[in-house]
């Protein structure tokens, strides 16, 4: 089963007179998976084991050769094994072993193949026990390329297919770099609903020295599939900044202060030796955080946001559009000084993802400032108006009603005694806006399309308050689009209008086909 395999082309059936794909592996029949992916995917420790053995047998095998004599050490194995004569056997045995290895390794990867179709992404692998997943283009909510440092060494990378659903992703892992970004390409148009096709890649005619040199200097983000204006980029210097002031940081910082204190006082460290894991836990999620944002950068494309991060392993996302359920911007207290704002998001893939490595499938932009976060919601909301700019940007740092803002009155100091003057929700066209709180500030954003439904509850202190709270259904993830303590009136009429709302963008939204002729952006 080849790439050359004859037969029907259904994918090509579909394009006008002329255009060609990408890449050759969109064609609808099966392709394997990059020469390499057996060894960068297992084998790289079967090399290091046999490494070992041949470095501890170096001497064994020298005598062994030229008949010197050797030292006998009862705590070596190789010196037991050429001692009784049982040296040759036993290597006889790994090579055998070895081989048997390889041949496994071969033809596992002889029957893990993938075929790309106009409908779905399929992948099937197993010799004893087949398996065989698919993903639907039409559930696609990202397409990642991870780069990871070893695979770059042999020009190879790692395509993730994030799919709706529970353990719904598709990956392909190892393809050729450049088949990876060609492929990435012809998948988000066969989902986009275009019937137009790029012409295909011509062959690289550097020399392998040559593309792998290119592959480790090549920026993140690819400026020819880019425009260079739309690109945002998080400093490594405002990065570190950030880190030392997060909530995290201050919390670490805290417990340290008072387990020394209180050991001091008492003359007895069991309080540090106790602080010792969670300490450990807390600066591994740091340092993490850290290495997981060096060379983050935001950009817009044609078929959706492209994020790109990391140093040595190199991550390259693009998020479709209409596959952002729902956004965040947050600022925790300490950047209130520096101004500085995060920004996460919900999407229907991964957005459950716990701990730092989490941070690639739900934060967009991990510090910026204002002008920093009013570009990247400019690139997560196309066709966004001057006006409705001014408008996020009153969500993001203003109070009170200016900017047509419903805020919470005066009685619910009570429950919100810090934040009720900012504390309220506003709408521009296709989106919610909801803002909240005085000390850690927040603006949550959720397109109307992406809604799952609209609820108002009220317990017994909002009731005797004449109060209620408001939630927006989107799907899980770390941003909760809800806001409490509005006049009962008041949450009454944003229940009526944004369910109407809602109903009405759901009907005409067309984002899931964002390139087909009359889709709506």
């Amino acid at each position: 089963m080849s790439d050359e395999q004859s037969g029907g082309d259904p994918i090509e059936d579909l394009l006008p007179p002329g255009a060609v794909l990408s890449t050759r592996l969109a064609d609808g029949e099966w392709h394997r998976l990059h020469p390499a992916t057996p060894l960068l995917k297992g084998g790289f420790v079967f090399i290091v084991i046999a490494g070992y053995f041949i470095n501890s047998a170096r001497q064994q095998l020298i005598d062994l050769v030229f008949g010197a004599p050797h030292a006998h050490d009862d705590g070596d194995p190789i010196a037991f094994l050429t001692e009784h004569g049982r040296l040759p056997i036993a290597l006889l045995i790994i090579a055998a072993v070895l081989i048997l290895i390889v041949v496994i390794f071969y033809l596992s990867w002889r029957v893990h193949t993938f075929r790309i179709t106009d409908e779905v992404v399929e992948v099937r692998s197993g010799l004893v026990r087949r398996s065989l997943r698919k993903g639907r283009l039409d559930r696609i909510q990202g397409i990642n390329i991870v780069r990871p440092f070893f695979a770059r060494l042999f020009g190879a990378a790692r395509l993730e297919i994030d799919v709706a659903g529970h353990d719904a992703n598709v990956r392909l892992d190892y393809l050729s770099s450049s088949n990876a970004d060609g492929l990435r390409l012809d998948i988000l148009r066969l989902a986009s609903g275009s019937r137009e096709r790029e012409a295909a890649q011509a062959p690289d005619a550097r020399g392998f020295v040559e593309q792998r040199v290119a592959d480790f200097i090549a920026p993140e983000l690819d400026p020819n599939a880019v425009p260079p204006e739309s690109v945002v980029k998080v400093h490594v210097g405002r990065l570190i900044g950030s880190i030392l002031l997060h909530d995290t940081t201050f919390t670490l910082l805290v417990l340290i202060v008072a387990a020394a204190v209180g050991s001091a006082v008492t003359g007895k460290y069991f309080a540090i030796y106790a602080l010792v894991p969670l300490v450990l836990g807390l600066g591994s999620f740091l340092f993490r955080r850290f290495t997981k944002s060096l060379r983050y950068s935001i950009a817009s494309t044609p078929d959706g946001v492209r994020v790109g991060f990391g140093l040595l392993t190199l991550s390259n996302e693009t998020l479709p559009p209409g596959r952002i359920h729902s956004i965040e911007v947050r600022q925790p207290i300490l950047w209130r000084l520096p101004g500085w704002w995060e920004i996460k998001i919900n999407r229907a893939s991964k957005s459950n993802a716990k701990g730092a490595d989490a941070q690639r499938n739900t934060t967009i932009l991990p510090v910026g400032n204002i002008d920093d976060v009013l570009r990247v919601l400019g690139l997560l909301l196309p066709g966004t108006t001057d006006e409705s700019m001014a408008m996020l940007k009153l969500g993001i740092r203003g109070r009170g009603t200016d900017g047509g803002f419903t805020t919470s009155p005066t009685r619910a100091v009570v429950v919100r005694p810090f934040s009720f003057r900012r504390n309220g929700f506003a709408g521009i066209p296709g989106v919610v806006l909801l803002r909240r709180g005085a000390v850690w500030r927040s603006l949550t954003i959720v397109p109307e399309a992406r809604a799952q439904s609209i609820a108002m509850t009220q317990g017994p202190l909002y009731r005797a308050l004449r109060l209620a709270r408001v939630h927006v259904h989107t799907v899980n993830g770390p941003v909760r689009a809800e806001l409490g303590a509005l006049d009962m009136a008041d949450a009454m009429r944003f229940f009526g209008t944004e369910s109407a709302q809602v109903i009405t963008a759901m009907g005409t939204d067309g984002t899931h086909r964002w390139r087909a002729e009359g889709s709506l952006r």
